[in-house]
């Protein structure tokens, strides 16, 4: 499956999170216009097999396709550098870090997605089929957890973290 990894209300992060469960042997490729670190990271630990940059030939695309079948690591060259970074900083972390995706749950996470798109806590809880004080809970715990006060606060975080981008 190739998975477009910034898309509207569930990004391809959790996207790819909740495919991996349903169906542990599907193989995804992660498709993107960007290169950040986070991005990259993310959809590795959400369970994707590679990742190319929307601006790679087909030729690559085919390549990196033909190399998941076959039960490979795909990444392209210019994202190399970025996983290998984020290795040797892994490396060197203290290991009583706990990284944004342990942090929050999967739900609270997809409630902090939309949050930081401007959706209103009504239109999130329609979009997820619970109540508008669920979505109040989710959103005080997530700001607990992370100790944060503000929106504003909680959208910066989003975009840091990779759980959605500006764009």
């Amino acid at each position: 499956l190739v998975m477009d990894v910034i898309m509207p209300e569930l990004n391809g992060i959790e996207a790819t999170c909740r495919l991996k469960k349903e169906q542990p042997g599907v193989k995804v490729l992660a498709l993107s216009m960007h290169a950040d670190r986070k991005f990259v990271t993310e959809m590795l630990r959400a369970g994707a097999s590679g990742f190319l940059l929307k601006e790679c030939a087909f030729r690559e695309l085919a390549e990196a396709i033909r190399a998941i079948v076959a039960g490979k690591v795909y990444l392209s060259p210019s994202i190399s550098k970025v996983v290998v970074e984020e290795y040797l900083d892994f490396l060197n972390e203290d290991k009583e870090c706990v990284s944004s995706g342990h942090v929050l749950s999967l739900r609270e996470r997809e409630v902090l997605q939309q949050i930081a798109e401007g959706k209103g806590n009504r239109d999130i809880a329609k979009s997820l089929h619970v109540s508008v004080k669920t979505i109040e809970t989710h959103k005080y715990n997530i700001m607990r957890k992370l100790g944060l006060r503000s929106v504003a606060e909680l959208t910066k975080y989003a975009i840091k973290s990779g759980i959605t981008s500006i764009d």
